[in-house]
C-alpha cells in the first residue's frame, strides 16, 4: 500500500529523464496550443489533453518511451492514464515542463 502511495504522489526513485531523451523517449507536451507556443521543451511535440484519445495516430509506436508534461503535473498525469488505456507501453508522467527541462 505504501508503495501505491508512494508512486501515487511522485514519491521515491525517480526516473533518469535526460537519459530517456537521449535513448530516443518522445517528449509531450499536452497544455494548450497558446500554452506551448508561449516556451516548450525543444523537440517537445504538443498534442493537448482534451485532443489527446483522438491525435492516437500521431503517437505511432505504442513500444516508444513518452514521458509527458504539462504546467503543473495534473494534466500529464491524465495523459499518462489515456496513453496506457490505449497500449502505450512506456509512459511517463514528467510533471510540470520547466521543472522537466531542468532535468534533461
Amino acid at each position: 500500500m505504501f508503495s501505491t502511495l508512494k508512486s501515487m504522489f511522485g514519491l521515491g526513485t525517480q526516473p533518469d529523464f535526460s537519459t530517456m531523451v537521449k535513448e530516443g523517449a518522445l517528449i509531450l507536451d499536452v497544455r494548450s496550443k497558446g500554452e506551448f507556443s508561449s516556451g516548450h521543451i525543444k523537440n517537445a511535440i504538443n498534442i493537448p489533453v482534451d485532443q489527446l484519445s483522438s491525435q492516437l495516430v500521431k503517437l505511432k509506436d505504442k513500444n516508444q518511451c513518452i514521458i509527458c508534461c504539462c504546467a503543473s503535473g495534473m494534466r500529464s498525469g491524465n495523459a499518462k492514464r489515456i496513453l496506457e488505456s490505449n497500449g502505450y507501453k512506456t509512459v511517463y508522467n514528467g510533471g510540470g515542463w520547466s521543472s522537466l527541462q531542468h532535468k534533461l
